[in-house]
Parts: structure tokens; C-alpha cells; sequence
């Protein structure tokens, strides 16, 4: 407990006997809670985290009977630190890749209350070159830039980083169990928490990586499924944000931007080349039609994401 609150954290684990214990050993003593969700291990996790909860009267370890994806076993933490009645909830992964002393300034901005879901940020380590993979990084600055889109929260970076805090009343509130399962719920989260307008913020955090650690997101799988989620978190906020809730002209922005650049641009550049190839000659009329269209579809994208941006400045903690 800090400052008369009652602090969890939940740890989804799949397979890591060789590190669960030393993130429950390691874990702060100001944690009330450390909520366990081994999510059908097949190694000797189950056995580890019995262990663990006799000698340690903290750890609540749950077993789920059937894999439900890093997601699943979230929701099933989230819901059993609800019903602990714990006043902050923090998400600590199971494969020690997350600095234990960096907790306390993750959870303190929602001890507080100033905001009400703080998240770890990789990125704004120093050196951080040198201890995260390099594939690891620009892959992250990627996704951070698409994540942005579908969620919302424009001040946030390292979106796949799962060292979080959230507070008893945002986790109340946003209908936990419907997010994604996977690796991809971490924009899901976010989105659903911009829709209901909470605070978020972001906090330096120290990565860990060791030659035994190595991720478990199968690329092939992976990609396929978050080029699919983003887009539609992204037109699920503008729906009910901007549509349904509270009219914003964003919305148009964003529209004639996707119908200039996708459903106009796209026939005309094949049309441009079609004739180019079987000419040789440039056709004029097309070329400008074409360049037209793309300034417009540029100008109303940009016109779109300033007005983003400027609508979700409300969500930050400043």
C-alpha cells in the first residue's frame, strides 16, 4: 500500500519457469497483490507459482485450463484485482524484461490521480540503441506512428511495451472484457480508454533483454492481425467519437483524404501508367487530374490529424 492505496499487479505468464520467480521475488514492497495468470504453461511455471504462494501470502495464482493468448490472461487479471478491490493495477510481464524499480514512478502519476493509465516507454531510455535489438526499434517506431491513428492518444510512443498502471475507476468503467486477445491488445486498450476520455501518460522505463529471452510474437501471424485491428480501432473511434457522440468536422477531413488519395488516385495513377506503357507518351490531362487529386487527398489528411491532435490535447496530463 502507498498513500492509502492499495496497489496489484498483474502478471501474465506462459512458460517462463525460468524467470517467474525472480519477478515475484523481486517485486516492490509497497505491491499488495501480485496476481499471477499462468496461461496453460506447459514447463514447470504451475509448479513455481505454487510454490511461490505458500511462502508468499501476496501471490493469487490463477490457472487458465486452456491458453487464451497474452490478452485473455490480462482480462483474467484485470477482473480478479477488481474483485481483490485493488485501487491501482500495474501489468508486469512474466519473462523479467521489465525493470521492477521503474514501477513505482509508473503507478505513482495514478496514485495520484493525475491521470488515470500511465505506460512504460522504451523509447525514451537513454542508450536505448545499445539494449533493445535493432529490428525491435524501428519496428516499434512504426507501429508507434499507426497506433496513434487507432487510438488516439497523439503524446504516447512504444505502444507495445504492456508495463502499465490503470486506476480502479478507468478499469471499472471501459468493458475490459471485449478486447482483443494476442499481442495486439495494447491498442485495444488504449483506443477503448480514449473513448471513454481518460488520461493517459507516458513513463521513461529501462528494457531488459538477455540472450535466454527472446519473443514469442510470430511476425507472420502478427502483422496480418494488427494491419487489420488498427484500421478498424481507427474507424471505430471516429465513429463513435466524432459521429455519434460529440460531432467534430475531423471526420470529413479524414474522409475526402481516404476518397482523393485511395478511390480517385489509385484508378487514376494505374490509368497514367496503362497509357504511358503502351504510348510512350504522357498523358496530360491524367498527370494533372492526378496531382490534383493528391494535393488534396495530402492537404485534407494533414487538415484531419492537426484536428486529431488538437481534440485529444484534453487527454494528456498537462
Amino acid at each position: 500500500m502507498f498513500q492509502e492505496k492499495t496497489i496489484g499487479v498483474v502478471v501474465p505468464t506462459y512458460n517462463e519457469e525460468r524467470f517467474i520467480g525472480r519477478v515475484i521475488d523481486t517485486m516492490p514492497d509497497f505491491v499488495d497483490k501480485i496476481i499471477v495468470v499462468n496461461d496453460k504453461s506447459t514447463d514447470k511455471t504451475k509448479q513455481i507459482l505454487e510454490e511461490h504462494s505458500k511462502k508468499n501470502s501476496k501471490v493469487v495464482s490463477i490457472h487458465h485450463k486452456k491458453n487464451q493468448g497474452n490478452g485473455g490472461s490480462l482480462i483474467t487479471g484485470y477482473l480478479k484485482a477488481l474483485e481483490l478491490e485493488m485501487d491501482v493495477i500495474a501489468v508486469m510481464d512474466g519473462d523479467g524484461q521489465m525493470d521492477p524499480n521503474d514501477l513505482f514512478n509508473i503507478a505513482l502519476p495514478v496514485i495520484w490521480g493525475e491521470v488515470d493509465y500511465t505506460k512504460g516507454n522504451r523509447l525514451l531510455e537513454p542508450d536505448v540503441w545499445k539494449i533493445m535489438p535493432r529490428y525491435r526499434f524501428w519496428g516499434n517506431s512504426l507501429l508507434t506512428l499507426f497506433t496513434k491513428f487507432a487510438t488516439g492518444y497523439w503524446h504516447l510512443l512504444d505502444p507495445q511495451f504492456s508495463y502499465t498502471a490503470i486506476s480502479k475507476k478507468a478499469l471499472r468503467t471501459i468493458p475490459i472484457k471485449n478486447i482483443t486477445t494476442g499481442y495486439a491488445y495494447n491498442a485495444d486498450i488504449l483506443n477503448i480508454l480514449n473513448l471513454a476520455n481518460f488520461k493517459a501518460k507516458d513513463i521513461p522505463a529501462k528494457p531488459i533483454y538477455s540472450k535466454e529471452q527472446k519473443t514469442r510474437i510470430k511476425l507472420r501471424t502478427y502483422i496480418p492481425k494488427i494491419c487489420y485491428l488498427l484500421p478498424k480501432l481507427f474507424l471505430r473511434r471516429m465513429f463513435q467519437k466524432y459521429v455519434v457522440r460529440e460531432f467534430h468536422p475531423l471526420v470529413f477531413f479524414y474522409f475526402l483524404a481516404f476518397v482523393n488519395l485511395v478511390l480517385i488516385s489509385i484508378p487514376l495513377a494505374i490509368r497514367f501508367f496503362y497509357f504511358f506503357y503502351l504510348t510512350g507518351e504522357v498523358p496530360r490531362t491524367t498527370l494533372t487530374i492526378l496531382t490534383f487529386t493528391i494535393m488534396m487527398g495530402f492537404f485534407s489528411f494533414i487538415f484531419g490529424m492537426w484536428m486529431d491532435m488538437e481534440d485529444n490535447k484534453k487527454l494528456t496530463d498537462k
